[in-house]
């Protein structure tokens, strides 16, 4: 299976005309989003509290974290969202997607509207 990236917004839930635009690499095995700290501190946003993550390799880490809002496809949710190291990639993660009623089409490896949202 190949990687799936989706152009994404994100703003401060409290100043919503700041914002940050990006592509990121949509991660369906991981439960929250991560974006390099400095860009969500360009928007002002500031961590909430810490929370404690497994990597794919096993290893765990410690990140701060907060809310955002994400706008995908249109679709403006809050979700939590990590803040990375200054040079990571951002990444999609699962919580995001599902709460904006989006999946991903493994074979074409685009996103997709659900019909509907799972209660």
């Amino acid at each position: 299976m190949g990687m799936t990236y989706a152009n994404v917004i994100v703003r401060n839930p409290a100043a919503p005309d700041q914002e940050w635009r990006g592509r990121f690499l949509v991660d369906t095995g991981a439960i929250d989003s991560l974006v390099p700290g400095p860009w969500l501190e360009s928007i002002g946003l500031t961590p909430r509290s810490s929370r404690e993550y497994e990597l794919a390799d096993g290893t765990r880490v410690r990140f701060e974290v907060t809310v955002a809002e994400f706008e995908i496809m249109g679709e403006t949710v809050g979700a939590t969202v990590i803040f990375g190291e200054p040079h990571s990639d951002p990444l999609l993660g699962a919580t995001a997607l599902e709460s904006a009623g989006i999946h991903v089409d493994p074979v074409n490896r685009e996103l997709r509207r659900l019909p509907t949202v799972r209660l």
